[in-house]
C-alpha cells in the first residue's frame, strides 16, 4: 500500500471528521453517559459514533486492508498474524479525558506494515489541530487556519522535560527518567504525548504501565518521523501486531 500525499489527506479528513463528530457531544451540554467494557476500561456513545465513521471511511479507501480498532479489537491472532497492512485505530483516544472535560483528546488512525507503524495521524478536536507523520515526508502539524509546518524533534537540547500522564505516573517512570538529563516535566492527554515530543516542546516519554497498541501507533510513527526514536524499556524496536494488543513499556525520546 503506497503512501502518497493523497492518502494522507483522505486519512487526515476521515480523522477530522470524526473528530467533529465527538465535538458535537462534548459540546452538548448533555451529561456523558458512560459505560464499562470487560476490560475496565470507559465507553462513551463518542466513542462508538467516531469508530463507526472511521471504519466505514477506511473500507471506502480501500476494503482489503484490515481494521484493528479499539472498538472492535477481537479478530483471533491466527487471523491477525497475516497481515501485511493494517489499520490501528483509537476512535477516542484520552476518553476519560474527554468524560471529565479536559480538552486533551484526540483520534488516532495509523497504518502498520509488518509490525511497524508507517503512517500516523492525530487529530485533537478541540484544538482543530491535526499532526501527520510518515518516514518518506516527515512530521507535519496543521492548526485551525495555520499553515501547514513541518516538525523536527529537538535533538540538540542538553536540558530535557519529560512529559508524562496525569492520571498514569509511577514511581518506575520518576527513578527511570533519572538516567536522563531532565530537568523539568510537564503532563498531557492522550497522543498528544508524542506530539510535544514530535514539536519539539518535549525530550523524553517514558511509560512504564501497560498501553495497548491502538494508544502509541499513530504517535509512534508521527515521534519517528520527526526526528525521536521509540523503543521498549530494554531497548528493543517496538513492535506491533503481538500476539496481544498489549503493550509493554516503553520509551520515545529525541536521542
Amino acid at each position: 500500500m503506497n503512501i502518497t500525499e493523497t492518502l494522507i489527506k483522505q486519512v487526515s479528513d476521515i480523522a477530522v471528521k470524526a473528530g467533529e463528530a465527538i465535538l458535537d457531544i462534548y459540546h452538548s451540554g448533555e451529561k456523558i453517559k458512560v459505560s464499562v467494557k470487560s476490560d475496565h476500561t470507559p465507553l462513551t456513545i463518542a466513542d462508538k459514533q467516531a469508530n463507526d465513521i472511521i471504519i466505514q471511511a477506511l473500507a471506502d479507501i480501500d476494503s482489503t486492508v484490515p481494521i484493528v480498532s479499539e472498538e472492535g479489537a477481537d479478530i483471533p491472532y491466527e487471523e491477525r498474524r497475516h497481515y501485511e497492512y493494517f489499520w490501528c485505530v483509537d476512535p477516542l483516544d484520552g476518553t476519560k479525558e474527554f468524560i471529565f472535560r479536559r480538552d486533551e483528546f484526540t483520534v488516532n488512525i495509523a497504518l502498520i506494515h509488518i509490525n511497524r507503524p508507517v503512517l500516523g495521524i492525530i487529530y485533537a478536536p478541540v484544538y482543530k489541530t491535526l499532526y501527520t507523520g510518515c518516514a518518506a515526508l516527515g512530521s507535519w502539524r496543521k492548526g485551525n487556519g495555520e499553515a501547514a509546518a513541518k516538525l523536527s524533534a529537538d535533538k540538540q537540547a542538553t536540558e530535557w522535560i519529560a512529559i508524562g500522564s496525569r492520571s498514569h505516573a509511577s514511581a518506575e517512570e520518576d527513578e527511570a527518567l533519572r538516567d536522563y538529563p531532565v530537568v523539568s516535566h510537564i503532563a498531557a492527554g492522550s497522543s498528544l504525548k508524542f506530539c510535544r515530543i514530535a514539536e519539539g516542546a518535549a525530550h523524553i516519554y517514558y511509560r512504564h504501565g501497560p498501553t495497548m497498541e491502538w494508544d502509541t501507533a499513530a504517535g509512534q510513527a508521527i515521534a519517528e518521523s520527526s526526528g525521536a526514536v521509540m523503543t521498549t524499556i530494554d531497548g528493543n524496536p517496538f513492535l506491533y501486531n503481538k500476539p496481544s494488543l498489549l503493550n509493554g513499556g516503553f520509551i520515545c525520546k529525541v536521542r
